[in-house]
């Protein structure tokens, strides 16, 4: 390293991405920032480089042409397919687990069974390779049940099934008309539980960590949490049901566990570790675990982290000491996915954007793009489902959530949707006497 600057690479173009550009730009340490592919919001912001995420090869050889001091992988695939380990077999830091460590992600069958290893609460679940034994054992479970894709597909490969007809039809999905293809080649049934979802991402550095605040995430395309599920319609953070003491139990009995069973497999964890959960009557269980950054929650957490981002990835993409806390913006953070036509089952692509020049932070709201594009006459069009994330700050729920609906409000494209209930929940808490600055215990 020529100097005390970094030079970070950020593999992947959606949202998520965006928000870890942005979060990373405000370093002092930043020296070269580019985004690979990257999407042209991150192109207005930085450089990027024409490189898909999933082009584990090219991606190696660019690193080490380009001498990059940190690279930050944003999406699960590239982990999963062993991108992390190619480049640390080469000398270089990254932040993000190996395939070993991916895997909490890559096989919901293998982080169950981490799961019940390390002594984590989590629904019961039985795993199926054949179709004719998973029907056999919905037929004496019964329903509501969960059926869920044991790999990666997209967000989408989890079907909350309410009646016995909606899990015969989910398990058809998976095994019959492949809709999931190979991800779906085995197929949990898990028990579904019912309460609040919450979300406590961690950065790993070994067997240190450090919890992030915590966020709540809107799965559904629809209002009221109805319709099929999604790769997630809006997030916001802080969250009301976890306080303090809350937030140390999942802390002591959720992520601490899980780490030092990774440990104790010699899985040397470097990333973000992603506790999906459901605070039930029962107390917090585990839905999933991911290996890097949410998407849309990174979007709400970035915007109030005031600790140097780059410093925390960097100490822990080399197994450095971590601090105890971050450091946060006091007040909330909504954030509001802008989807286009027929998303989730299909997408839209080619439609013209317009009006987000109209969004400035400087009135409390920014836009992340995701699936978006520019054509050669440099419109700003559609380019897959989920196209914008517009994330409002303020000092109260109330204010984030109407900062980032009115940044909505300014952008135009055909078939656009979104969900106009993001955060709701948080603001008639706060109306009823809670305060999101004093309660959160991040």
């Amino acid at each position: 390293m020529a100097s005390d600057r970094l030079d970070v690479l950020v593999v992947g173009g959606g949202a998520r991405e965006h928000a870890l550009v942005r979060a990373l730009r405000k370093s002092p340490r930043i020296g070269r920032l580019i985004g690979a592919p990257g999407n042209p919001g991150i192109e207005d912001d930085e450089v990027t480089a024409a490189i898909g995420a999933e082009d584990i090869s090219a991606l190696v050889a660019f690193v080490e042409r380009e001498k990059i001091d940190l690279t930050v992988v944003g999406p699960e695939a590239p982990l999963v397919a062993g991108l992390a380990d190619r480049l640390r077999d080469r000398g270089f830091a990254v932040f993000g687990p190996g395939a070993d460590g991916a895997r909490l992600e890559g096989s919901k069958a293998f982080a169950k069974e981490v799961m019940q290893a390390a002594g984590v609460p989590t629904g019961q679940a039985a795993t199926f390779t054949d179709h004719r034994q998973a029907r056999a054992y919905l037929q004496e479970q019964g329903a509501p049940v969960v059926v869920k894709a044991d790999g990666l597909a997209a967000g989408k490969g989890v079907i909350v099934a309410q009646t016995m007809a909606e899990a015969e039809a989910a398990l058809l999905e998976c095994f019959v008309a492949r809709s999931f293809g190979d991800a779906a080649k085995t197929v949990l049934m898990e028990e579904y539980l019912e309460g609040e979802e919450v979300s406590l991402l961690s950065i790993v550095s070994g067997h240190q960590i450090l919890p992030l605040a915590p966020a709540q995430d809107y799965k559904r395309i629809l209002d009221g949490d109805a319709g099929p599920n999604t790769g997630g319609m809006g997030s916001y953070s802080p969250v009301p049901a976890v306080d303090e003491e809350l937030y140390e139990r999942l802390v002591q009995e959720v992520v601490r566990p899980t780490v030092a069973e990774l440990e104790r497999r010699g899985i040397d964890f470097r990333g973000c570790l992603y506790a999906g959960l459901m605070l039930t009557g029962n107390g917090p269980k585990v839905l999933e675990f991911n290996c890097r950054f949410g998407d849309p929650e990174t979007q709400a957490l970035l915007p109030r982290l005031e600790s140097d981002l780059l410093e925390l990835l960097w100490a822990a993409a080399r197994g450095e000491a971590l601090p105890a806390r971050a450091e946060w913006r006091r007040g909330a953070a909504v954030g509001v996915v802008m989807a286009s036509r027929g998303y989730p089952a299909s997408s839209s692509k080619g439609d013209v954007i317009t009006g987000l020049d109209r969004i400035r932070e400087a009135d409390g709201a920014e836009v992340f793009h995701a699936a978006t594009a520019r054509t050669a006459d440099g419109l700003l069009v559609t380019a897959g489902g989920r196209v914008l994330t517009v994330t409002g700050l303020g000092d109260t729920f109330a204010e984030a959530r109407a900062r980032a609906y009115a940044g909505v409000a300014q952008v135009r494209f055909e078939g656009e949707q979104h969900r106009s209930d993001i955060g709701r929940r948080a603001e008639e808490w706060e109306k009823r006497g809670g305060t999101a600055a004093a309660e959160s215990p991040a």
